[in-house]
């Protein structure tokens, strides 16, 4: 199993060298990707802050997305995705926003995405979205690899901006 640090240096370094900052909505990875990028000293240099919006409670509450903004959307897609992220992004004012939102399993989630589902978004600069399907019913184990999935797509797009 990875630990926080090695899975967040190569995008806590891309960010510190660019100046920028980022925001995180975390979902079904419970705040992993945040705690990743915080595991490293001097996280402050580019981590604004980050929230769990693991519920559609979680979403409105504290990313303040109204009900007409869900009409024809739902949870764990890659359009949900990009909404959290520009959101957080647009809460904090930073450079980037990255979210993610899945299932982790052992089962499935209500929308009937499979165990082991995720989606991601970048927003900033660039920006970009991709599903993960591992077909693993191992909760911890989707966590682990949904946050380096994020993690690897956030470096994607700082790259592509330079």
């Amino acid at each position: 199993m990875p630990d926080l640090t090695s899975l967040a240096t190569p995008a806590a370094t891309l960010l510190k060298a660019s100046g920028q900052k980022i925001a995180v909505a975390d979902s079904s990875c419970g705040g992993l990707i945040s705690a990743a990028l915080v595991s490293i000293p001097g996280a402050s240099d580019y981590y604004v802050g980050g929230s769990t919006i693991y519920t559609r409670v979680a979403q409105k509450g504290l990313l303040l997305v109204p009900d007409e903004t869900m009409v024809g959307m739902r949870a764990s897609s890659e359009p949900y995705a990009l909404l959290n992220a520009q959101t957080i992004r647009a809460a904090l004012d930073t450079d980037w926003g990255l979210a993610e939102t899945g299932a982790s399993g052992p089962t499935g989630n209500r929308y009937g995405d499979s165990s082991g589902h995720a989606c991601f978004a970048v927003t900033g600069p660039v920006e970009k979205t991709l599903t993960v399907e591992t077909g693993d019913t191992n909760r911890e184990a989707n966590m682990w690899i949904f946050a380096k999935a994020a993690l690897d797509l956030l470096i994607e797009c700082l790259k592509q901006a330079k």
